[in-house]
């Protein structure tokens, strides 16, 4: 299904948040508070805008690495231009990371983790990767909980997103309709941020962007 979309998922995901995502990703950066130097790995990085964003915010003074289960997603963040330096992408499953324990001093996943089909496990990846002391992010869509915003966004989710989004990326797996099946089905708000408690995190949060339509959780090692 994400292969089939890759080659028009960057022009969707800004076409239907009307730019917002690109938003989403700054203010994750700036809460993740990367340092020169700092190891960062950017899991389900898809097309790459996040691993991007973090090799961008510190000049290359860094190393990034993203990856993802898709190929065909990989071969368009590779094409994206880096000003300095490199960010490395490879095809991984969060599920069981290629990496050492304790090797990266960020580890983050942007509108990915409900993909992954053991939840718990990616968390306790995300977290056995993460060196002690370091930092989790996770940027997920949610269901806005207030009036009168969340039934007019539902609305939009459920009817004109996918709608919109099966025209302009024809794909055979409905991809569009996937999106808000997924996001209603997965936990959010305090049901995520328990459950990043009971892999092991030390400490967890969450912070609504744009009334809800997206949350921004931050855990540490």
């Amino acid at each position: 299904m994400f292969g089939e979309i890759a080659p028009q998922y960057d022009r969707m995901n800004h076409l239907l948040s009307m730019n917002v995502d690109r938003w989403w990703r700054r203010i994750t950066v700036r809460q993740m508070a990367p340092k020169p130097g700092d190891k960062i790995l950017d899991v389900c990085t898809g097309t790459g805008d996040l691993a991007l964003a973090f090799h961008k915010k510190l000049s290359g003074d860094c190393e990034v690495i993203g990856t993802d289960f898709c190929e065909e997603m990989l071969v368009y963040a590779r094409k994206k231009p880096v000003a300095s330096g490199e960010v490395t992408f490879s095809q991984a499953d969060a599920q069981q990371l290629p990496f050492d324990d304790n090797s990266f001093d960020i580890v983050t996943v942007a509108f990915g983790l409900r993909n992954v089909e053991d939840t718990d496990l990616g968390l306790r990846e995300l977290l056995r990767v993460c060196r002690p002391g370091g930092k989790i992010g996770i940027l997920e869509f949610t269901t806005p909980r207030r009036w009168p915003i969340r039934p007019a966004y539902s609305w939009y989710f459920k009817n004109v997103l996918p709608m919109i989004g099966q025209r302009l990326a024809k794909n055979n797996m409905s991809a569009y309709d996937y999106l808000p099946q997924s996001v209603g089905e997965f936990p959010s708000y305090e049901a995520l941020t328990e459950r990043m408690l009971k892999i092991g995190m030390a400490t967890a949060r969450f912070r609504p962007l744009t009334f809800g339509i997206a949350t921004l959780y931050t855990g540490s090692k």
